[in-house]
């Protein structure tokens, strides 16, 4: 008869940052201590302390497993050719990440003010730069333009507001992306076809 599997560290790990996350959610960044943290987990703080050292590094290291996709896509979207098939391809695997990730992203809309001034913030605010400038054509028209920046933020907005929407989660990630892609196909038209006329 075998002994018993040990836990190993990165499943330690990845129980520390599901119950991090969670009781960001529910109570609050600034409300959360690592007392809480350690509490739910059934651990010492010092045991907590084995393998992070403020909540801060929990919620950087979360940041940087589910974000690691995004730097993934950036850096495929790099090498692509700047087409519309590209952008929409981009926006399509966005949305695959997006709600992969789905419950730090809520965390981050829900706490803008407080996340603003810690090292995720400025990591969130990295990529989003650099994902506007591999959709936006900085030739094209100021309305093309701002329709292409839309479509990625039509994608934020739309996780936060479909919450309060009866639905199937499925078609709700449907209908963001099939809007979000309208508005890119919408900017590569004004685009072809010169500026929208406007009544």
């Amino acid at each position: 008869m075998g002994t018993p599997r040990q836990p190993r560290r990165t499943d330690t790990r990845r129980r520390i940052q599901d119950i991090a996350l969670d009781l960001f959610a529910e109570q609050g960044y600034e409300k959360t201590s690592l007392r809480e943290i350690a509490g739910r987990l059934d651990v010492t703080k010092a045991a907590l302390y084995y393998h992070f050292k403020t909540k801060e590094d929990i919620l950087t290291s979360i940041a940087a497993d589910l974000g690691r996709p995004i730097d993934e896509l950036i850096a495929w979207a790099e090498a692509q050719p700047r087409t519309l098939a590209t952008r929409q391809e981009l926006l399509r695997r966005y949305s695959d990440t997006l709600w992969s990730a789905a419950r730090l992203f809520r965390f981050v809309q829900e706490n803008q003010a407080t996340v603003r001034d810690l090292t995720i913030g400025r990591t969130i605010r990295f990529r989003m730069a650099a994902l506007v400038n591999l959709l936006k054509d900085p030739e094209a028209s100021m309305p093309a333009q701002v329709r292409s920046v839309t479509a990625l933020f039509a994608m934020n907005a739309g996780m936060f507001a479909m919450q309060s929407i009866e639905g199937d989660p499925e078609e709700k990630r449907s209908a963001i992306l099939e809007v979000a892609l309208d508005l890119l196909a919408q900017a590569d038209a004004s685009v072809l076809s010169g500026p929208v006329q406007t009544v």
